[in-house]
């Protein structure tokens, strides 16, 4: 059974590792990220209102197979979602989509909100297919000199009001 719980219910750490299990198919990212994933796990762990606000673990069957967090600094003109993650082990199966649209219905109970914007990569194929089945639409493509070895970024959105 897939349950939605609160960070704060995991250990510190449980971020950095799911991020490190979910882009293990290409050793660059661990290299290129390693420090950013810290800091991010470090962040939301030290700032357990946000976490609690602005992100959760997806678990199946009492084990957390993933997570997803959103940055509403932005608001009303839109929110952003930051990492979307499944453990390699899990992909396929549809539960990075029932994450997504969790986050989805989350997002979308903040007032007068007018999109929801996400960044992915070329690599991501997978990705990609997941925002475009909840209804993200690709806005554009551009130049990604960052990490060109994941392709260029990929822009989605979902407009909810003009």
């Amino acid at each position: 059974m897939i349950e939605f719980k609160k960070t704060i219910e995991f250990p510190k750490g449980t971020f950095y590792k799911q991020l490190v299990d979910a882009y293990s198919f290409n050793d660059n990212c661990k290299k290129t990220w390693n420090d950013m994933w810290n800091e991010y796990d470090e962040f939301f762990y030290s700032n357990l209102e946000i976490a609690e606000k602005c992100s959760f673990i997806t678990v199946l069957d009492g084990i957390p197979i993933g997570h997803i967090s959103w940055d509403p600094r932005n608001r009303p003109d839109y929110v952003e979602i930051g990492h979307n993650c499944i453990l390699t082990k899990y992909k396929g199966n549809g539960y990075g989509k029932l994450q997504l649209q969790e986050a989805i219905r989350r997002i979308k109970e903040y007032d007068d909100l007018k999109k929801i914007i996400v960044t992915t990569n070329e690599i991501t194929f997978s990705a990609q297919k997941n925002y475009e089945s909840v209804g993200f639409i690709k806005v554009k493509k551009r130049v990604n000199n960052e990490t060109p070895f994941l392709g260029d970024y990929i822009d989605y959105e979902i407009i909810l009001k003009d």
